[in-house]
């Protein structure tokens, strides 16, 4: 006995292809879902990773600060020490060769000149006293210009001013004069090391 379908071949043909259209759709949407979830992933797990080094360049920054700021107090502390090295050397300088100009008035000072007043500013020192005679004013200052610890130029000593006056009686020669002494020799500090002459070659 022949069967003859008289359902419609077409239209399940179309619902089969719905189907299968549907099931793919879903398909490709799943496969989007996990691609779109593994590429997250991935990009969390790089952000994640790239969080961590910029932590960890922060604390190292941190850390190279501190060290910085203690390297620059480590150089302010060293600045200040060797300021108070050069004031107390420039104070031992300054005190002996105090000590040697009043050595050297005393041994350049001639018989019959009396000194009153010394002053000194800077380099600069400032006589006042009495002569018995200006001859004697003269060869005290010859004797100055002589002086190893003084500045020998054309304007030192210098006589600024020269007059009688009369003390406890006696008629004298009032002076009033003034040198420069020689600039202190610099300290050079042997502790630095020397530069070694370059090797000669044979």
């Amino acid at each position: 006995m022949i069967r003859i379908n008289l359902l419609p071949h077409r239209e399940a043909r179309r619902k089969a292809s719905r189907r299968q259209l549907a099931l793919m759709a879903v398909m490709v949407a799943i496969a989007g879902i996990a691609i779109a979830a593994l590429v997250h992933g991935v990009i969390a797990g790089y952000v994640a990773v790239q969080n961590d080094r910029n932590e960890f360049l922060k604390r190292e920054n941190a850390k190279l600060d501190k060290e910085i700021a203690e390297i620059k107090k480590l150089k302010d502390e060293i600045a200040a020490l060797l300021a108070r090295k050069q004031i107390i050397e420039t104070l031992q300088s300054d005190r002996a060769r105090a000590v040697n100009l009043l050595e050297t008035l005393v041994r350049q000072t001639p018989d019959g000149v009396y000194l009153k007043t010394l002053k000194q500013t800077g380099l600069r020192v400032k006589v006042t006293g009495y002569a018995q005679s200006n001859a004697r004013v003269s060869a005290f200052m010859r004797n100055l210009q002589g002086a190893d610890v003084l500045e020998n130029t054309a304007t030192s000593p210098q006589l600024i001013e020269i007059k009688a006056t009369t003390v406890n009686g006696k008629r004298l020669s009032e002076f009033d004069l003034d040198f420069s002494m020689k600039p202190p020799t610099p300290i050079v500090d042997d502790k630095k090391p020397r530069p070694t002459a370059p090797a000669k070659k044979g």
